[in-house]
């Protein structure tokens, strides 16, 4: 299996107040449970990324529960309103690789 990597593209900086957009992408193959492994004849089992969250120095402020028609490597975008300088960070859970995490700072100048 490919390596699964949570990627996120926040800026580094903003002005109080700004409303920022915010990319995240989670590579991930999305196994949906009815492919069949060509080695071994056998389901490749199901094994998807079924939760996101984002949060604001510890304020979750963006939350998605994902169904199994989502394609790989999930694609998710949003605009935060920068309050104060800070840290952005991001959780995804899959069904079977566990949790994975983010962190980015913004500065507010």
């Amino acid at each position: 299996m490919a390596k699964i990597r949570p990627r996120a593209k926040v800026p580094k900086k903003a002005a109080l107040g700004e409303i920022v957009r915010i990319k995240t992408l989670l590579s991930h193959p999305m196994e949906n449970g009815h492919r069949i492994d060509n080695e071994t004849g056998e389901f490749v089992p199901q094994d998807i990324m079924n939760y996101f969250s984002a949060s604001f120095n510890g304020e979750k402020f963006f939350e998605v529960d994902v169904e199994p028609a989502v394609s790989a490597n999930p694609y998710i975008e949003f605009d935060l309103k920068v309050p104060e300088s800070g840290t952005v960070s991001f959780h995804w859970k899959t069904e079977n690789d566990g949790d994975f995490n983010l962190e980015r700072e913004i500065k507010v100048v």
